[in-house]
């Protein structure tokens, strides 16, 4: 950035005005800028960047601490792959929790011409405004990846090449399973349940509520999914809801991380928490400290400090074409889903007590761990949650 600044001091103010927003550049109290900060390349301190140096952006769908394990891993791929040596810096853009604040990040890096990659949670799968600018970028000669959230594969696969993250259905189908397994231990063989997430067109969101649906049985039947648009007070409020009109509920299932002390929250302020299994997605530093208390009964975690790994290392071998890696990652690059690379599952329960159990899950995809045992892996990378 000094670098395209150097001999400039003699414009005037507006041409001023006019390369700082043409580099991204907030300038509080002038008009002309639309006033978003621009991502601080993580690892470069300040966030000065080299001069001639590119840029890889993951552009998240909210604000929550799920990215903040992220960022971390972000990091780590910066440092792992000598990102510096090759003439690139990673950074996180925060997006605001709306599909429009996604279309305007998209909009202001195509005119950004050092940013290289971009990845990126879709908020929401099937909006054709977003998958437009991620075509336009890769039109651009950005590479573009999806992690964590995909858009939908039936229609718009073609928006990008690969997807990193969680096989959410998988994922749902693990979370279905071990709500079934906390209901039969309660003498439950029927009854209702409720699922909880930011947006239900979300394609994570939606796949992991219909694995849940598909795992869990036909005996017990979904009552409702209610989204809440990330607004932690009416994640709340939906819990509140969902308690008072479904009254044959047994399982509240947290589907975002936000959700899980939200339900864990609500169901011990009302006193009602032993009329619920608490099953929930993600471990935000809230919720394993609800588990901790005992307000919640298993969490299915994913990575999202290996996403973020896997997004530099990706990100890195798209941009200096290196194939070997890209097939080391894709090796069934071309069959079904086999631009899908998969960052595992954890099944997360307070102590080996519960009575969700090792063998309920494929130990290909799923790691079992006690809580203790999660903490200890969190210690040794410094996260509080994942």
């Amino acid at each position: 950035m000094q670098g395209m600044l150097v001999g400039a001091t003699n414009r005037s103010c507006a041409a001023w005005l006019a390369v700082l927003c043409s580099i991204g550049v907030a300038v509080a109290g002038l008009s002309g800028c639309s006033g978003q900060k621009r991502p601080v390349a993580p690892g470069t301190g300040g966030g000065v960047q080299a001069a001639g140096a590119k840029r890889l952006i993951f552009i998240t769908n909210g604000d929550d601490p799920f990215w903040d394990a992220l960022l971390s891993g972000l990091k780590e791929g910066e440092k792992r792959f000598d990102c510096a040596a090759a003439g690139l810096t990673v950074s996180r853009d925060v997006n605001n929790a709306s599909a429009e604040g996604q279309i305007e990040r998209l909009r202001q890096y195509a005119t950004q011409n050092d940013v290289a990659g971009i990845a990126i949670s879709v908020i929401q799968a099937d909006n054709q405004s977003i998958v437009d600018e991620m075509k336009k970028l890769q039109a651009k000669g950005v590479k573009v990846i999806t992690v964590d959230g995909d858009v939908n594969r039936s229609t718009f696969r073609d928006a990008r090449p690969y997807y990193i993250g969680t096989d959410n259905f998988v994922g749902g189908q693990v979370l279905g399973t071990a709500t079934r397994a906390l209901l039969e231990a309660r003498g439950l063989k029927e009854g209702g349940y409720v699922q909880f997430a930011g947006f239900t067109d979300n394609d994570n969101a939606r796949s992991r509520m219909d694995g849940v649906k598909d795992a869990i049985g036909t005996a017990y039947a979904e009552r409702d999914r209610m989204a809440d648009e990330m607004d932690l007070p009416r994640a709340r409020d939906n819990v509140r809801n969902a308690t008072q009109n479904h009254p044959d509920a047994a399982a509240l299932l947290g589907i975002w991380s936000y959700n899980a002390p939200a339900i864990a929250d609500v169901v011990t302020e009302s006193g009602a928490r032993d009329k619920y299994v608490v099953a929930t997605f993600d471990a935000a530093s809230l919720a394993i400290g609800h588990m901790d208390k005992g307000h919640i009964d298993c969490m299915v975690v994913q990575n999202p400090f290996e996403m973020g790994v896997q997004t530099v290392r990706l990100l890195k071998a798209m941009v200096e074409g290196d194939d070997t890696v890209l097939k080391e990652m894709f090796p069934q690059a071309g069959a079904p889903d086999g631009d899908v690379f998969t960052t595992g599952l954890r099944v997360v329960v307070p102590s080996a007590e519960s009575p969700v159990k090792k063998d309920l899950f494929d130990p290909k995809v799923v790691e079992f761990m006690t809580l203790p045992d999660f903490k200890a892996w969190l210690a040794k990378y410094n996260l509080t949650s994942s």
